[in-house]
């Protein structure tokens, strides 16, 4: 099990649990682009109250910071992935196209159990002080920029996600 944690710009931090051994092509890209800095600067843009938080894709900008595409670990995908989408769950967001996820992944603030089996979950936060963060992310005051909607007013930036002890 590989262990992170994220840490934004106004100190707070989430710590979480990834699985390699559920997705192992999710957690190798991710934990790469850890050891890259890879998320540092990119923000949380899309935050839903009783959902989910979605970052790792654009800075402030909304300029998108985009790597290759991955495999996606999910069972409509034809990948075995039993790991729920309950309340704290690391997933990796994507287009349509099952095999478009990269970088930017979501944290679910509720369960969603809808989502199981459609998505490449891969870990979950792994106290109750992260779990609140995520929670208190989620129901921040949101905007619309251009197309994008659920933006949070104040951004929510990632400073560093960095492998944990």
């Amino acid at each position: 099990m590989n262990k992170i944690q994220i840490e934004l710009t106004d100190g707070r931090v989430m710590n979480a649990n990834l699985y390699e051994d559920i997705a192992p092509i999710t957690v190798k890209n991710f934990m790469d682009l850890v050891a890259k800095d890879f998320f540092a600067g990119l923000v949380f843009h899309r935050v839903i109250p009783q959902f989910m938080i979605q970052g790792g894709g654009m800075d402030q900008a909304f300029n998108p910071k985009a790597t290759p595409a991955i495999k996606g670990e999910f069972r409509a995908n034809g990948v075995k992935n039993d790991l729920k989408h309950t309340k704290g769950t690391l997933s990796m967001a994507r287009t349509n196209m099952p095999n478009s996820a990269s970088s930017q992944f979501f944290i679910c603030v509720e369960d969603t159990p809808f989502l199981d089996g459609q998505y490449a979950a891969f870990g979950e936060l792994s106290d109750e002080e992260s779990m609140q963060v995520a929670v208190d992310i989620s129901n921040v005051h949101t905007i619309s920029v251009g197309y994008y909607d659920d933006v949070p007013y104040e951004p929510i930036i990632i400073k560093t996600i960095r492998k944990a002890d």
